[in-house]
């Protein structure tokens, strides 16, 4: 602006109290994030990108316009982007109790008396994935790896009692499975 607009930046800074104000009164948008992001805020639009994407989000994929903030931000706060994701893992079990800590990993799939007749879509949506991630800590119920342990590695949410075999999807028949777990269980589990 000081190079092509009509007067100095701080003139504008003056008037409207700050520069973002100045862009906000004009309708535009900042060039770059604000001061003063909260953790609470940056970690809601994790939770926000995790839940659209149903997955954990990439570092690039944190950008307009799936994102509010620029990686940079995530940076910037925390270090890394590996201590961003592990700060937003703690902040979303912030509260829980010992009776709603993630189920102990299991070798044998839980037996169930579920009825064939379905009343559940096979399709997990982006909220029950994201709340079944939560629930099992974002770690593989089989093996216990985390995307946290290792950059790259990602989690899927599997039917514990296969769609097949007549698995309902409920989150008491869901579980966090890493792609290499999640492929080599398949569906060969007996009801």
């Amino acid at each position: 602006y000081c190079e092509h607009g009509l007067g100095h930046a701080s003139t504008l800074q003056r008037r409207f109290g700050s520069w973002h104000e100045a862009l906000h009164r004009a309708g535009l948008r900042p060039s770059r994030s604000r001061i003063g992001i909260s953790d609470t805020e940056l970690f809601e639009n994790l939770r926000d990108i995790w839940t659209r994407l149903a997955r954990q989000p990439s570092y690039a994929e944190v950008k307009a316009p799936l994102s509010q903030f620029s990686n940079g931000t995530y940076e910037n706060r925390f270090g890394t982007w590996s201590e961003a994701l592990s700060r937003f893992v703690e902040w979303v079990n912030q509260g829980e109790t010992e009776s709603t800590s993630p189920p102990p990993v299991r070798d044998e799939p839980r037996p169930s008396s579920m009825s064939t007749v379905r009343r559940t879509r096979r399709e997990i949506n982006g909220r029950l994935r994201f709340s079944v991630l939560v629930r099992d800590g974002f770690t593989c119920r089989s093996c216990g790896y985390s995307p946290l342990k290792r950059p790259g590695f990602e989690l899927e949410v599997d039917h514990i009692i296969p769609w097949s075999k007549g698995g309902e999807t409920v989150p008491e028949n869901l579980e966090a499975k890493c792609e290499r777990c999640n492929n080599g269980k398949s569906n060969a589990f007996e009801v």
